[in-house]
């Protein structure tokens, strides 16, 4: 270090430059930083954190800029320094790999906009309402209530479902009717057209899986609102219609 600072050759000039190289670099960055900013306000989609990440290293990467060219007319010798930052740089990317991975997806995610808040995905295993995008992971609020944080890199990696991209979902439902009754298929499809959620536009399917004369399956399909969840079979149609006096008890 001594032999660094006995290397520099210092006089007025020298002192003078580097001050206005330090002045530039300063002034730079702060116009860095309004050109960056006014830039980043056309891409809605980037979250804030994101936008602040970026403005940051690009204001940082300016004064570093100019630090080196102060050292510079100094006499210093940048060689020692940039093999200094390079080795710092690479120990970051080392130890910061998985925060620069979903950071770099997440600005994917953002940019190309293949979900956004309020869809309704299907990812790793995981169904949900999207509730935040940010820098680091998909916020997902699941159908029981549970807050799932996705790593970004593991959404862009993973194959990604948007359930909402077309407004409207197929859900299926199983109903078991204990006994045997006539017009059950007709019952089961007034009582899901009536659940929230469902769509009256296209026709709900009720097909019969198998019957014995304790008790019926049907498979029910319906078109669904993808910020809701799959509907229930309600109550009403998991029991047999009242039977009139003159039906045979089975």
């Amino acid at each position: 270090m001594a032999e660094w600072v006995a290397s520099l050759d210092i006089d007025g000039w020298s002192l003078l430059f580097a001050a206005l190289a330090l002045v530039a670099g300063w002034i730079l960055s702060r116009l860095a930083r309004r050109g960056v900013t006014t830039l980043l306000v056309r891409l809605p989609s980037l979250g804030e954190g994101v936008k602040t990440a970026i403005v940051r290293v690009v204001v940082y990467a300016i004064i570093l800029l100019g630090v080196g060219v102060a050292l510079g007319f100094l006499g210093a010798s940048v060689q020692p320094l940039l093999a200094i930052a390079l080795i710092v740089g690479v120990v970051l990317i080392l130890v910061l790999r998985g925060i620069a991975d979903n950071f770099a997806a997440g600005v994917v995610l953002q940019t190309r906009r293949p979900i956004e808040v309020g869809d309704v995905l299907t990812s790793d295993d995981i169904e949900g309402e999207v509730v935040e995008l940010n820098g680091r992971a998909v916020v997902v609020k699941t159908f029981d209530g549970r807050l799932v944080h996705l790593p970004n890199g593991t959404v862009l990696q993973q194959p990604l479902v948007n359930e909402s991209a077309h407004g409207a979902r197929r859900s299926e439902v199983e109903v078991r009717v204990g006994g045997a009754a006539d017009g059950m298929p007709e019952a089961i499809a007034e009582a899901v057209r009536a659940v929230d959620g469902v769509h009256q536009r296209e026709h709900v399917d009720v097909l019969s899986r198998s019957r014995s004369p304790e008790r019926q399956v049907y498979g029910c399909g319906s078109g669904t609102t993808p910020s809701t969840a799959p509907p229930s079979a309600p109550p009403s149609s998991t029991r047999s219609p009242q039977r009139s006096p003159n039906e045979a008890s089975p």
